[in-house]
């Protein structure tokens, strides 16, 4: 293909997809992260973050990446099978099966490496991955590199998810696996009722606590301590880029199933390891989490509050259970036009729009966070009462 035919099929696919309200352009972010943040140049209320706890600022971690950089400097220089696993990896793993209560624990890159690394090694062909609808895309994609059978079942519905089961009993081996909290909904996966259908079935469970980790639980271990599932879940894969504020990922399992993954999840054999210093941030935020459970606390009050003033305005939140919670909107153009004007008067909440969420359902996805103060939720609230008073979307009614 030459630069000229190049150029020609990219401007129109770029065209299509600005004719639909689906062209992305990221905003820049000039200041740390934090409840009030500057972006392309002007001071907003922050609320579409993942660092639920306020973690990502925190000094705590900042002080330990430094320490550690001081120590191993920075990269990690190979994959975690040659050169590059480090004493902080290995402490961090330790840390992560203390803290989920599991025999072991494998640290990945990221979410997406997570799940597109673990569900291809668990599942192979002869075998029937069963897949939440609204899964995340990294669950979809792994599934999709896997050579099994991939059913899709209706979200959170464990009778179709059963149906299913029947179908398939001459599989090989059974995988379930969804998302603990699902990130464009807020609401929580049935885990106790899918762990009795994978028991019945004689399945692996899988669940991806992306959103859980550090949110869900008394101890914010996750899902599975919230749904009282604790040791009933044979597969947990979690992020450190979340509540916790770092990055990359866990899974979290018996000790045979992280030695099996260690031999065979593609995504970790062939990427080079997390840079040491940023396990040890994740090691400081896991001990914040554990010794300071008010900021949890803090946290909940604050969906507390702001969900209430949502449902106040009228405006649909579809089935948020947790610290995400969306404002339904409906069309792509007219969630765009309003997470626009959102920005222009000083929140920062920007428009979600399929792919990601199905056509027709278009939101504004809001986070709050531990850190953010009354001030702040009273302010976001404002705000969207005088972007969305005029629009037939925010008489809809709301269920929380």
């Amino acid at each position: 293909m030459n630069r000229g035919c190049e150029q020609s099929m990219f401007e129109k696919e770029l065209q299509e997809l600005k004719k639909r309200y689906l062209l992305r352009t990221p905003r820049v972010v000039e200041s740390a992260q934090g409840p009030r943040i500057t972006v392309d140049g002007k001071q907003v209320i922050l609320m579409c973050s993942n660092d639920y706890l306020g973690l990502a600022g925190h000094p705590s971690l900042s002080t330990a990446a430094c320490a550690a950089m001081e120590r191993y400097g920075f990269g990690a220089g190979a994959s975690r099978l040659m050169s590059g696993t480090s004493a902080l990896h290995e402490e961090l793993e330790d840390r992560i099966a203390a803290f989920k209560g599991t025999e072991s624990a494998l640290v990945y890159n990221s979410g997406y490496a997570a799940n597109t690394g673990i569900i291809p090694a668990v599942a192979d062909d002869g075998d029937v991955i069963l897949s939440d609808r609204l899964n995340h895309a990294s669950i979809i994609d792994g599934c999709r590199l896997s050579r099994a059978k991939v059913c899709v079942y209706r979200h959170k519905d464990v009778h179709h998810a059963e149906d299913i089961l029947k179908r398939n009993t001459h599989a090989r081996r059974k995988l379930i696996v969804t998302d603990g909290v699902f990130s464009m909904d807020g609401d929580i996966a049935p885990l106790a009722d899918l762990a009795d259908l994978a028991e019945k079935y004689h399945a692996i469970l899988m669940v991806d606590d992306a959103h859980a980790t550090g949110v869900l639980g008394p101890k914010g271990t996750g899902t599975a301590e919230h749904c009282g599932m604790t040791g009933r879940v044979q597969i947990q894969m979690g992020t450190f880029g979340k509540a916790l504020g770092s990055f990359g990922a866990y899974v979290a399992g018996s000790r045979d199933a992280i030695d099996y993954l260690i031999n065979t999840s593609r995504s970790l054999l062939y990427s080079t390891a997390l840079p040491p210093a940023i396990c040890a941030a994740s090691i400081a935020a896991i001990d914040i989490v554990e010794s300071e459970p008010g900021r949890r606390e803090r946290l909940w009050r604050n969906r507390e509050r702001f969900t209430q003033g949502l449902c106040a305005l009228g405006l649909q939140i579809a089935g948020s259970e947790t610290p995400i919670i969306p404002i339904i909107v409906g069309e792509s153009g007219a969630a765009l036009d309003v997470g626009t004007q959102l920005f222009e008067q000083g929140l920062f909440a920007p428009a979600i729009r399929p792919p990601t969420v199905p056509e027709g359902s278009a939101r504004i996805r809001t986070t709050v966070m531990a850190t953010h103060t009354d001030e702040d939720i009273e302010g976001a609230l404002e705000i969207i009462e005088r972007v969305t008073r005029k629009r037939s979307f925010s008489h809809a009614s709301g269920r929380t």
